[in-house]
């Protein structure tokens, strides 16, 4: 997909597991590096730490020039699908050791607020600060109309499913795109299948013969529902393994990039009309 771009590209970049592009605040990372897909998977994060997650940016120094840009990305999608799991391992290099559903009495990222969670991290693209805020929204019915309060001024959307939940990937089409459009019809979507380290896993596959569910659901269809629905890219990722995660994210980040210099670039040229319409006016006006 997007990620492509920025391999080729020579950014400066700076990133939680290594790799090309876009990533979060460290040490720049000169030359490619390795795989997404580690030997060792990330550590555990205890249920103190999970609870009390942070960004880690650290705030700016007194006298710092502040980002030039910011970018709103909302992830959203069914309970358990991992959208926390994918903003923990992308941000912390870790993997939350248990289940918590995303709720209102929760939030403990760096803004509480209602629907979801944010975390902030800072990245640089092309050498340019960049901050991009993620958004982990609750799944759960119980939070939808709050939930929307988190979609307005979104530069991005991720929509998540796991590949190994077919009912939350049907949900894409049946809830989750109509929701987000109804709130924000411009912003681009990226299909985004979680838990890809489950896809082959022998115990799933099981449970879900056993509970005369579908099998996992299939790359090609997918695929064929992104373009469907026309978002920017599909892509496949797992937040355990760190697998094609910060792909996720690059994608993420560059499209944000275009959606916001195409608006921009309207908006100058509605300016310029306007304009002119103005001058023309005044012309005839001294006739």
């Amino acid at each position: 997909c997007r990620a492509s771009r920025v391999r080729g590209s020579g950014r400066t970049r700076v990133g939680p597991a290594g790799g090309r592009g876009p990533g979060r605040s460290g040490a720049a990372e000169p030359g490619p590096g390795p795989s997404p897909e580690r030997a060792m998977p990330p550590r555990e994060l205890s249920e103190a730490e999970s609870s009390q997650l942070r960004a880690p940016t650290p705030p700016p120094r007194r006298g710092s020039a502040p980002p030039e840009l910011g970018i709103k990305c909302v992830l959203v999608g069914d309970g358990a699908v991992g959208k926390s799991s994918l903003i923990v391992s992308y941000t912390c290099n870790g993997y939350p050791a248990r289940y918590r559903p995303t709720a209102l009495d929760t939030f403990s990222g760096t803004f509480n607020g209602p629907g979801g969670r944010l975390v902030g991290v800072q990245v640089l693209v092309d050498g340019a600060p960049v901050r991009i805020e993620l958004w982990d929204t609750a799944g759960q019915e119980d939070f939808d109309r709050l939930r929307s309060l988190c979609y307005p001024d979104t530069d991005v959307f991720l929509a998540c499913f796991s590949v190994v939940q077919p009912s939350s990937f049907q949900n894409i089409t049946e809830k989750w795109l109509p929701e987000i459009r109804t709130h924000n019809p411009q912003a681009p979507v990226l299909l985004v299948g979680t838990q890809a380290d489950l896809r082959d896993d022998v115990n799933v596959l099981i449970q879900l013969d056993q509970g005369g569910r579908e099998g996992p659901v299939p790359q090609p269809q997918a695929q064929g529902l992104a373009e469907k629905i026309r978002a920017c890219c599909y892509l496949e990722c797992s937040a355990l393994t760190q697998k094609n995660l910060k792909e996720v994210f690059d994608s993420a980040i560059l499209s944000a990039i275009e959606h916001k210099a195409r608006l921009e670039k309207k908006l100058n040229a509605k300016g310029v009309r306007t304009l002119s319409r103005c001058r023309w006016k005044k012309f005839f006006c001294f006739v």
